[in-house]
């Protein structure tokens, strides 16, 4: 396999962020040697989920084995998962804020059409629910653990306990139609034919749409880490990727 010289459009920070935490997974296990360092460890994962590199052309591009690059992997995405907020904890951060925006976005995998639990009707395509709240400027406060493609919005919300917190710390709510009969706190727009809504049913879902046009960002920024854009692990795996990624992101941010 051919290696080449690349770049990963990831700040140093996150570099550095990633590597420290990963120092401090070596030393709670007392590790003595491994074939990289924590900061080339930290760039093999940066590159596998900002770039979506596969395990082979990592390996060969770090000079390890795909079993190894594998491992080195899974060992950072289980120790960045481990630090991701928690519902509760965002909550906090909600409350502070004026509103959040709620909404739902389907990361794409690959399954066959007899895996009809991950088929989202939705989107015609194979892929896991994700929830994603954000703040009223579309900055991603929490994403969701993932849940099968054939759940609907509504159901992962009452699933996740979000409408139940929302609704416990008075927080307000802007989400979609998906979202109809949720209740609390949570505010959808009209629901109707767009010719048989009034003039001030039609305002207000106008402005209700440029508010929520808001969360577009953070889909983007999340899927800004190509791995998430199409997803070839176990499914069992993609709520730590997500919580991972999520991890990053904040630290990107801040």
């Amino acid at each position: 396999m051919l290696v080449y010289p690349s770049g990963i459009d990831v700040s140093t920070s996150t570099l550095r962020y990633l590597s420290a935490r990963l120092r401090a997974r070596r030393q709670e296990r007392g590790t003595r040697w491994r074939r990289v360092s924590v900061g080339r460890q930290a760039l093999l994962v940066l590159a596998h989920l900002r770039s979506g590199h596969t395990y082979a052309q990592l390996a060969a591009g770090f000079g390890v084995g795909t079993t190894t690059a594998y491992r080195y992997i899974a060992e950072a995405i289980d120790v960045l998962a481990a630090l991701a907020p928690t519902l509760a904890e965002a909550m906090k951060t909600a409350s502070t804020k004026a509103f959040v925006i709620l909404d739902g976005t389907l990361l794409p995998i690959d399954r066959i059409a007899a895996d009809r639990p991950f088929y989202s009707g939705k989107h015609k395509r194979h892929g896991m629910n994700v929830q994603v709240i954000t703040d009223p400027a579309g900055r991603l406060l929490w994403a969701s653990p993932a849940l099968p493609g054939a759940v609907h919005d509504i159901r992962a919300a009452r699933t996740h306990g979000i409408i139940d917190v929302l609704a416990e710390t008075g927080v307000e709510c802007w989400a979609d139609k998906g979202y109809r009969g949720a209740g609390g706190t949570i505010r959808q727009p009209y629901w109707g034919r767009w010719e048989t809504l009034s003039a001030g049913q039609q305002a207000v879902n106008r402005s209700h749409a440029k508010i929520r046009a808001l969360v577009e960002q953070a889909m983007a920024t999340l899927k800004t880490w190509r791995l998430l854009r199409k997803l070839r692990c176990s499914t069992t795996r993609i709520t730590n990727l997500v919580q991972a990624v999520l991890v990053l992101h904040l630290t990107c941010a801040n």
